[in-house]
């Protein structure tokens, strides 16, 4: 199969790896060969320590993802449709609580799912030609993978049902001055960014970035004392780590730490 054949590209270097949705033609819409590739990407690098950080993109210039592919669905029985949304939803869970940081390049039009695969990552750089919304209630349906959970979450309760409601779409600004997104830039800069971004975390420790995160995602579903004690569990993962040991040497060296997830 040559790359252009290919749903999704994996491009790996420095620590970050790169996965790139190709199906330009199709809006890189998501159909069940999409996901599915996700899903093998996500479990092949679970447990790779050679890889920090994963920053999901998108061929062509005009869509990160518009969302389920809908001439694929209008061929699906309602069973294939329930499916698809539980592998779908079972994805981006798997992507959320996936133990490296991921970072969505929002190059395009980021509609539904196409939003939504946003939401599951854990920071958003979106392009200045970028535009989102969770649109499903224009065809008659709800977000189905996550994002009537995700986008509150992100963007506040009254928000998210404006945007969820009306099915609305926003732009790269308003999408910043929301918190949808993290940051935004020119076109020509985003991957730039993202590979900037990522630099920074691979500086970091890898037990100590595995931990915040599992910290900051499952505190937050819970209350404050409950996610102090969450907290606390995962600062003790970090103390009998040589890593520790070597950001302490590393500051009194006045040098720069070479971390080593051990």
């Amino acid at each position: 199969m040559t790359a252009e054949e290919k749903v999704l590209l994996i491009e790996e270097q420095d620590q970050v790896a790169v996965w790139t949705l190709n199906r330009p033609g199709a809006m890189n819409s998501l159909n069940f060969e999409m996901l599915r590739a996700l899903k093998d990407a996500v479990e092949a690098i679970r447990f790779r320590s050679d890889i920090r950080v994963i920053i999901i993109t998108a061929a062509g210039e005009k869509a990160f993802c518009a969302g389920a592919d809908l001439k694929e669905r209008a061929t699906l029985s309602p069973t294939q449709v329930k499916e698809f949304i539980f592998t779908i939803r079972n994805l981006f869970a798997a992507i959320e609580q996936l133990n490296k940081p991921v970072i969505a390049a929002v190059n395009g039009i980021a509609l539904g799912g196409g939003t939504e695969l946003a939401l599951a990552a854990d920071i958003r750089i979106a392009s200045t030609a970028a535009t989102m919304g969770l649109t499903e209630t224009r065809l008659a349906i709800i977000p189905g993978a996550g994002g009537t959970q995700r986008l509150p979450r992100l963007v506040g309760r009254g928000k998210a049902k404006e945007l969820i409601f009306t099915g609305r779409r926003v732009g790269a600004e308003e999408a910043l001055n929301i918190g949808l997104v993290n940051h935004i830039c020119e076109p020509a800069e985003l991957l730039d960014q993202c590979k900037k971004m990522a630099a920074m975390i691979c500086e970091t420790g890898p037990i100590a970035v595995e931990q915040a995160k599992y910290a900051i995602n499952y505190g937050l579903e819970t209350d404050m004392n409950t996610g102090l004690a969450i907290e606390s569990n995962a600062y003790w993962v970090t103390i009998p780590t040589e890593d520790r040991l070597e950001g302490l040497a590393a500051f009194r060296e006045k040098r720069k730490p070479q971390y080593k997830g051990k």
